[in-house]
């Protein structure tokens, strides 16, 4: 039971990790439907770019916390700026080509992002230095880290503000429009190629924060590190239904606790044959039965709701 319980924990905070990038790829793909598969490589940049700060910081005496904090506030401002820039570069001006001209483009991305940052920080791994405790909080047998219980605090506000900011602000109003009809929308008042940059702008900051607590959580960054929780995090989205607020909040949740478990009992379960690295089979099983039994996602398509 301490075991179930210990993968639980860890599929929680990994799965949170997963929530706030499929965000950024469902809050797109609902006001454009566009899948921005640079999305992921976002999360590497403000991975990199936080520990780029703290290495710089190291030598100045400031506590772990303030670190983490300035490191984090500077890798949101460079992904927002980098998302910023993708959008009006890369996706504005396809915006009313043909549907494969920007998914194309979204690859190209995050090959071109890949190969600078290999440029810029090298190919070697590098290690994140740890900024809180390390030492574990015993629950009775499961433990979890300082750094699980932010990773659990911070998504779960940051959640709450997104939802508050979509349905209760004026640009939530705006980006629901839009979403619904971008030239009715625009013959209300409504700004929609200001709208889509705010989007980007908001999936960018979500990413840099998944960038950050994956690099705090996992001790290690590289210019190859978002390829993957990219992938899983559209692997939720879709889970969730793509287009979906909630639904991408739950599909990572979700993925998460499947491929926490999974990877707690691969090897029983397989008697040896499989180990713990095969996780990731259950993540994709998961998203063909969904599929196969629910295509819209687990709550449903939903690319916009009525203003």
């Amino acid at each position: 039971m301490d075991i179930f319980i210990q993968q639980i924990i860890n599929g929680l905070v990994l799965g949170s990790m997963y929530a706030l990038v499929a965000l950024g790829y469902t809050m797109v793909y609902g006001i454009i439907n566009l899948i921005n598969f640079a999305h992921g490589d976002v999360l590497m940049v403000g991975a990199l770019v936080s520990w780029t700060v703290v290495t710089a910081l190291s030598g100045s005496g400031l506590p772990g916390w303030l670190l983490m904090l300035i490191s984090l506030v500077a890798a949101i401002v460079v992904c927002c700026a980098l998302n910023f820039s993708i959008e009006k570069i890369a996706y504005r001006p396809l915006r009313n080509a043909p549907r494969l001209a920007p998914l194309i483009t979204a690859i190209g991305m995050s090959l071109m992002l890949q190969t600078l940052a290999m440029i810029v920080w090298k190919p070697n791994p590098k290690p994140y230095p740890p900024l809180l405790p390390n030492d574990p909080i015993d629950l009775g047998g499961p433990v979890i880290s300082v750094t699980q219980i932010l990773i659990l605090v911070v998504t779960a506000s940051i959640l709450v503000g997104l939802l508050w900011l979509v349905h209760r602000t004026k640009l939530g109003r705006a980006m629901r429009a839009t979403a619904e009809n971008p030239r009715v929308a625009a013959l209300m008042g409504v700004r929609p190629d200001m709208v889509i940059s705010a989007t980007f702008i908001i999936g960018a900051a979500l990413a840099a924060v998944a960038g950050v607590m994956w690099a705090a959580n996992y001790g290690t960054v590289q210019h190859s590190m978002g390829f993957l929780p990219g992938l899983k995090a559209f692997t939720a989205a879709v889970m969730g239904g793509i287009g979906n607020l909630a639904g991408a909040m739950v599909g990572g949740v979700l993925l998460g606790l499947i491929e926490a478990i999974g990877a707690g009992y691969l090897g029983a379960l397989t008697g040896g044959v499989l180990g713990s690295h095969y996780a990731d089979i259950f993540a994709f099983i998961a998203l063909i039965l969904v599929l196969t039994l629910r295509p819209s996602g687990l709550l449903g398509e939903r690319v916009a709701d009525r203003a």
